[in-house]
Formats: C-alpha cells, structure tokens, sequence
C-alpha cells in the first residue's frame, strides 16, 4: 500500500536523523582523499613561515591506493549458464551509460565501504542511477542476509531560481516518494502532485554494493579510513623534513674574537648577513671563522619511505606503485608483486560481482523479463587485467588448445586488452569464414568430373 502524505514525510525524517551518525565519518574520508588531512602539531605563537610549511607538508597518497584497485576492475558482459551471449539486460546496462558510470561505484565502494544503485521503470528502458552512501542509505530488517532494503532515501540539494532546496526522496517496495524543503531538511512536503511514483516492482529498488563481508553487521569499511593514522605519520615525517631543509641544511657559520657591533640603543647587533654569495671579512687578526655542518637529510627521507611502504603492506598495493621505483622487473617478479592486489581484487569483484547480478536481474523485473528476474544463474563478465605478458599468455592459451582441446573461440576473451565487442567481432568473422569455406567446397565438389568420366582431352577424337 502506498504511503500517505503524513506516512512519507515522517519516515523520511526518522531516516535522515539516522544517516546523521554515519555522515560524520564519511566526510572525514571525503576530506582525507581531497587532501584535507589532520595538521600536524603547532605551537602557540607560531611563526608565518612554521605555518606556510605545514600547509605543504602533505603528501596524499590515498587516492592512488583507489585508483589502482579501482583500475583493475571493470564488468565486461552479463550471460546465462551455458551461454557465450550477454543476457537481454546487458542492453539496459550500456544504454544507461554503465560502461562509464560502474567505475563511481567502485570507487566509491573502495572509498566509503558501500555504494548503492537504484532500478526504476522507465521509457524506452529502466533507468539506473548509482549513489554515493553521502548521498543515499538504505535500511535492512537484518542488514547482513537480506537481499532488499524496507526503506531507502536519498538527498540532495538543488539550485532554483530562488535560491536552494533539498530534495528528498524515499523508497519503499510500492513506490518513490520526492519530498521538498529548506537546505537544512527542515519544512519537508510533498512535490507537487505527482509526489508519489509507483514502481510496483514488489521489492525497494535499492541495490548494495560493499567493500568487505561482515557477518557481524557493524558496518563495512573501505579502503581509505585504516590508512588515516599512516597518512598523518606520513605526513609529520615530509613536515619535519621541511623544517630540516629550511634552517638546518643550510650550512650555519659562526665567528669567534669579534665583538659584535651595537645599534643607537647599545643593543647587540648580528655582525654579519648569512647568504649564499657573502663573504665575511674582520680586521682583528684573532678573529675566527667556522661553519657547523648541516643536518643530514637521509633519515628523514627513508623514514618517509618507510611509512608509504607501511601503507603498501596495509593496503595491498604493490610499493612500486606508491614509490614509484620499478627497475628491471621481469614478468615474473612483476606477477609476484602484484599477487596481493591480485587476490584483493578478486575478493572485491566477487563481492561487487553479486551486487552488480542483483542489478541485472533487478532491470529484467523492471524490463517485465521474468526470465531475466528469476535466472540467478547468470554471471557478470570481469575483464582480465592481470599482469601477464601477451606471449605468454597466448602461449598457454594455446596450449589449452592443443593438449586440451578446448575450443580456440571460448579463449579468446582471456587474452589481455581484448574487450567484449572484440571476440563479438571475431566470432562473427569466424562464423562467415567458416560459412565461406564451406561455400568454396561446394563449389569444388560441383565442378570435379564424376568418377570414371574422361575429360575432353582423353576422348578417342581428340586422341586421333
């Protein structure tokens, strides 16, 4: 049964004070991937130049710990058991844009922890839209096993010509409720008078996504909030490193036997100004001149190392990723490097593997496709970016071939960089090619002379 006017508007404000607590964290992640990390220590009385350095004293390296999980996954198709063809809702995938739009999911999945996709009925197909978990949370009866949320709501703030509102939008199993109000929420009312869209699908729209399976249900975490305390090391370490290069690795000198000079006032004056093209000259025969040895650079430096490959353990990132050294690596030890990332990877594309099944089916039921909304046995398609090399990949393809006898076209989507529409393309080449031979003996076959028949030049005339 659809909501009423008081149902909706009440509901959605008990879920907006609900998504109040998790806001707090999620926009502290937002501000560390944006470089907006905790400063480090200042004390009172702090000079310009003290604060200056610290404004440059970041090094953000948690948008590169995403970007290189993130790059390694990308759904490729959607087929049936037993079927080498993508299913009817791959077609509602790529006119939805999702080919593009699936990598913010997974962005924000490895980010935030969580990331949401919602399915409405639409003309000429369902539409999809993705949400960041700053912009929507859905509520689950048990948030561990259920399939479908009971309600969902998402928020946002939109400019009109008298200035902003906040647009409110709650899901439930009948319908889509949009609600109006001040940009602080307050003031919520229906939309006008088509407020209340009824999707009818028997189920809230809403699709999860999540980084890690928690069995506990304390909330899942993304990538970027163990790696905080890293992050702040990290940086104090560059900041104390700054420090080091603007007073003490600059060779300071002193100078013995001289008074020093004294301004209209009989205060001490420094005799001399420091700089790299000045030359210190005294007249008293007894004065000395010496420098202090300036502070070695190489402690701060690897200690700066040391915390990035402390991130690259916690993270799984390989270190040359984030260090950027990578000499001479051969294929071998370039795999072996990445085989953490490589089973990180395959443990989030079969968590986000389920979540993009669940969308599919989602869009047959929105499609009216009962066979797509009921075959749960059809699977998403990763594409391979694994670091192998080309030959040697194809060299054991090719083996599978031959020692195996499995058939060349159901391998031809593993070799690297070769995408969907690429084995489409080469299967249909195939196809006609095969067609074409078989034309071609036909042909032959017709224009051979039947058995025992003699051609022209061996008849009795042609002989005489």
């Amino acid at each position: 049964m659809v909501m009423s006017e008081p149902e909706a508007v009440s509901t959605a404000r008990h879920l907006l004070e609900m998504r109040e607590g998790e806001q707090t964290r999620l926009q502290k992640i937002a501000d560390y991937m944006c470089g907006k990390h905790s400063s480090v220590y200042v004390p009172r009385g702090a000079r310009a130049e003290y604060r200056w350095l610290i404004e440059r004293a970041r090094v953000n390296i948690l948008p590169l710990v995403v970007t290189v999980v993130a790059q390694n996954m990308y759904v490729d198709g959607y087929r049936p058991a037993g079927s080498d063809e993508n299913a009817a809702p791959w077609r509602v995938w790529q006119a939805n844009r999702m080919d593009a739009r699936q990598h913010g999911i997974h962005r924000s999945v490895l980010t935030y922890g969580a990331a949401y996709a919602v399915v409405m009925p639409g003309k000429p197909v369902p539409v999809i839209t993705p949400f960041s978990p700053r912009r929507m949370t859905a509520v689950y009866a048990d948030s561990v096993n259920d399939e479908w949320p009971i309600y969902g709501v998402e928020e946002r703030l939109e400019n009109t010509k008298d200035g902003k509102r906040r647009i409110v939008r709650l899901y439930d199993d009948r319908a889509r409720y949009t609600l109006v109000g001040k940009p602080d929420g307050s003031q919520l009312k229906p939309d006008g008078a088509d407020w209340g869209m009824e999707h009818r699908l028997g189920v809230c729209p809403i699709v999860r996504y999540v980084n890690t399976q928690d069995l506990d249900g304390d909330g899942v975490i993304g990538e970027v909030e163990p790696l905080f305390d890293v992050q702040d090391q990290l940086n104090m370490t560059t900041f104390n490193l700054l420090m080091a290069q603007q007073y003490a690795a600059f060779r300071q000198r002193w100078v013995t036997g001289m008074a020093p000079p004294v301004d209209e006032s009989g205060n001490p004056m420094e005799p001399f100004k420091s700089r790299v093209d000045g030359l210190f000259v005294a007249e008293d025969a007894d004065t000395k001149f010496g420098e202090f040895d300036a502070t070695d650079l190489t402690g701060y430096l690897k200690s700066r190392e040391a915390s990035i490959r402390h991130a690259a353990t916690i993270s799984q990132v390989p270190p040359y990723h984030l260090l950027g050294e990578m000499v001479n690596l051969s294929a071998e030890a370039l795999a072996a490097a990445r085989d953490g990332l490589d089973g990180k990877t395959d443990e989030r594309e079969s968590l986000c593997g389920e979540s993009h099944e669940q969308l599919l089916r989602l869009v047959g039921l929105a499609s009216n496709d009962l066979g797509a909304w009921e075959d749960t046995a059809a699977q998403v398609v990763w594409r391979d970016t694994s670091a192998r090399s080309l030959a040697q990949t194809v060299d054991a393809l090719g083996k599978l071939v031959t020692m195996l006898g499995v058939p060349p076209q159901e391998l031809w989507e593993r070799v690297p960089g070769v995408t969907q529409t690429d084995v489409e393309r080469w299967k249909t080449a195939a196809s006609e090619g095969d067609a074409m031979n078989r034309l071609n003996g036909i042909i032959e076959k017709q224009m051979q002379p039947p058995a025992g028949s003699t051609t022209p030049s061996e008849t009795p005339a042609a002989a005489a």
